[in-house]
């Protein structure tokens, strides 16, 4: 790397690293406004507190990561320009491409860190997290697949519906158990309840009704007893839906979601969406660059304030965006994968146009 290379880099993560602990401790001390009362209501000790924050920071980092790079790369550039040193680059033959390489390289060694971190450090400090919060906070997780309306494809011809689940206790509820002949059923069996009874290895239904659909009609039987009933879903495939996405590394991420894949779980847009996401946004610091090093390579009356204003309109503005995507994927109003990765495809568009426009 050239010495001008060298010089912007360190400039330039200097300058992120300062933005990003500013934010994080800033979003720390709101937190900790907000809540405090609550901690001497319930008499929380400060070791607990203290380890509940510790848990939020890498949550924090991977959040303000694109604001803290579109700060940081806006600052530096601005002050070049400011000192007359673009001036002497673009004098010495410098493009904005070549400006933009510390830039990229520096950002790149960023993003990296940050998918590190969304992939194996912030899932185990989501335990902690979770863990307190469900505990003092009494909040509440749903399901990954939601905790109703199931539907899995159980084998290749039965359907298990599942009106409302507990994963924790491995049970179901309003069960329906539908078996098909090619395209036509040929029984259905109706539940109150499924549960996993590990002595039998089997699977019970309490209070069923069976019937069975032949060419003579329909045959029709009741038990207001348990049956047992054999099925290739394990206890622990239901029991993993209440595990939250958060927690899962990113290897173990991706395996939940090929495994319920194949095995026909519906509803799981949320668990693809946050997969994608833990590395979509740490991709957008590379993304954001293109953003903040054009828009702040020329000389402006306005000063930096404004260009600092202007950034964190950018960059609150690409979190909302990205929160709006991601609940829209959650709800199936659109695909999944392209709900993560769609606030980064625009923020893309809009760099290039930018960067266009400076370099002319």
């Amino acid at each position: 790397m050239k010495l001008l290379d060298k010089y912007i880099a360190r400039q330039f993560l200097s300058t992120y690293v300062f933005a990003a602990i500013s934010f994080t401790a800033l979003f720390i001390l709101v937190n900790l406004i907000e809540n405090i009362g609550r901690f001497i209501d319930k008499g929380i000790d400060a070791g607990k507190v203290t380890l509940y924050f510790w848990s939020l920071v890498p949550e924090t980092i991977l959040l303000i990561s694109p604001l803290s790079t579109l700060l940081a790369s806006l600052y530096v550039t601005g002050r070049m320009s400011g000192a007359s040193e673009l001036s002497a680059m673009k004098a010495a033959g410098i493009s904005m491409k070549q400006l933009l390489r510390p830039f990229f390289m520096t950002a790149l060694l960023l993003s990296t860190l940050n998918i590190l971190n969304a992939g194996w450090l912030h899932p185990k400090a989501a335990v902690e997290k979770n863990r307190f919060e469900m505990e003092y906070f009494d909040k509440k997780f749903e399901a990954i697949s939601g905790n109703k309306n199931l539907h899995i494809l159980e084998s290749r011809n039965r359907i298990l519906s599942i009106g409302a689940l507990d994963p924790q206790q491995a049970t179901g509820f309003n069960i329906s158990l539908e078996t098909f002949d090619g395209p036509e059923l040929v029984s259905r069996i109706d539940a109150k309840k499924i549960s996993y009874e590990k002595n039998l290895d089997h699977w019970l239904l309490h209070e069923t009704s069976t019937r069975i659909f032949n060419e003579n009609g329909v045959l029709f039987r009741e038990n207001p007893g348990n049956d047992t009933l054999k099925l290739s879903l394990t206890a622990s495939s239901l029991r993993d839906l209440g595990v939250q996405p958060d927690e899962m590394d990113i290897i173990q991420h991706y395996r939940y979601i090929e495994e319920k894949q194949q095995a026909g779980f519906s509803n799981l847009g949320r668990v693809i969406v946050k997969f994608h996401s833990k590395m979509a946004l740490p991709v957008a610091s590379l993304i954001i660059i293109l953003i903040g090093v054009p828009l702040s390579a020329q000389k402006k009356r306005s000063g930096l304030a404004v260009e600092f204003g202007i950034s964190l309109f950018i960059g609150f503005s690409y979190l909302a965006i990205q929160r709006t995507f991601a609940i829209a994927g959650y709800r199936a109003l659109m695909d999944p994968v392209l709900a993560a990765w769609l606030p980064n495809l625009l923020f893309l568009g809009i760099g290039i146009i930018i960067y266009k426009i400076a370099n002319k």
